[in-house]
């Protein structure tokens, strides 16, 4: 009877490990603003929802297949910076030269460790050289021409700087000159098609693997007008993106300004390592109160490390999904 019992007990316990070893999950986002439902095309809006999905999915088979977290926010982000309808890679808005320049940032929570890159203007996919300057360099971040020139060294796909321009965000840049001179303009075509040009637009992921590791990694095309080599928090560690196995992972998406000066994705992650509260809690702290007091919008996807999806924002809407331990997916857009 006790041999029984010993085996009995070893079978339990497998089954914990085995239990424990699968819980994975992942959450993304991709951008907020002034995203409203009035404004939205029923076609449209089925088109985020499938990107979206597509996206999480895309992870979340790395994620089941026993790759690592980091590998999952990179595969997630990726969908979404193929996609013209995301701020990020071929999405990405117009500067006030009428240039393309890609910010984006990588880290994991077992080591801390994080890679990031600015102002590039020929990689396919930013998010790929943010992973290689953490895994490939002794340097956390890169920019402009240092930055290509060390991707290709590791490698990485470049494309023609046409490869970025999208119309639709062409007569973006195109109406705001206008503007900005003082010009009368006309409607832009498809104006009412596109509601979230006035979004603050970047793609992020969080993700947890099998061994209990968070991730986190964020993507922009920036701010459209941007000017003087402006750079926002998206590839800043610590202000659009965090992650520490002990508290949480974040990504962030806002107007970057006060997103840096708010230290926004390392604060959440503080407040739940020191306050002992929960992730909720601690984003709705630092996004409902803390940036609204400074005027500053936006929000943030967190998880937590038992894989639980968050997501604060405090405008009109953004774009948002998760696939969570059960495997239940879930994609969103406004604010209800």
């Amino acid at each position: 009877m006790k041999i029984k019992a010993i085996f009995l007990f070893l079978i339990c316990f497998s089954f914990s490990l085995h239990a424990k070893e699968n819980q994975i999950a992942i959450a993304i986002h991709g951008g907020a603003g002034t995203i409203l439902k009035s404004n939205m095309t029923p076609e449209l809006e089925k088109q985020y929802h499938e990107k979206m999905q597509e996206a999480l999915k895309a992870g979340y088979k790395v994620l089941q297949d026993g790759g690592s977290s980091v590998e999952a926010v990179q595969a997630a982000i990726i969908i979404m910076e193929d996609s013209p309808l995301f701020n990020a890679g071929k999405g990405a808005v117009f500067t006030h030269q009428k240039t393309n320049e890609l910010d984006a940032s990588i880290m994991e929570g077992k080591t801390l460790n994080a890679g990031a890159i600015a102002g590039v203007k020929t990689v396919k996919n930013p998010i790929k050289l943010a992973a290689a300057v953490m895994d490939q360099s002794v340097h956390v971040m890169m920019t402009g021409e240092g930055a290509e020139t060390f991707a290709k060294q590791v490698g990485m796909e470049f494309v023609s700087p046409d490869y970025f321009h999208t119309e639709r965000r062409y007569k973006q840049i195109e109406k705001v000159l206008n503007e900005s001179k003082g010009k009368k303009t006309a409607q832009v075509e498809n104006e009412q098609v596109w509601p979230d040009d006035k979004k603050f637009g970047t793609v992020g992921a969080v993700a947890l693997d099998k061994e209990g590791n968070l991730a986190a990694a964020t993507s922009t095309g920036g701010m459209t007008n941007k000017q003087y080599g402006r750079v926002g928090d998206a590839p800043i560690i610590g202000a659009g993106t965090y992650a520490d196995n002990n508290a949480c992972a974040i990504s962030a998406t806002g107007h970057g300004e006060y997103f840096i000066r708010a230290a926004v994705a390392h604060d959440i992650c503080a407040r739940v390592l020191y306050k002992g509260i929960s992730l909720q809690k601690a984003s709705d702290e630092v996004i409902q109160e803390k940036l609204v007091e400074m005027k500053g919008e936006g929000g943030i996807v967190g998880l937590s490390p038992k894989g639980e999806p968050v997501f604060s924002f405090n405008s009109a809407g953004m774009y948002r999904g998760y696939i969570d331990t059960n495997g239940k997916i879930y994609t969103g857009i406004y604010k209800n």
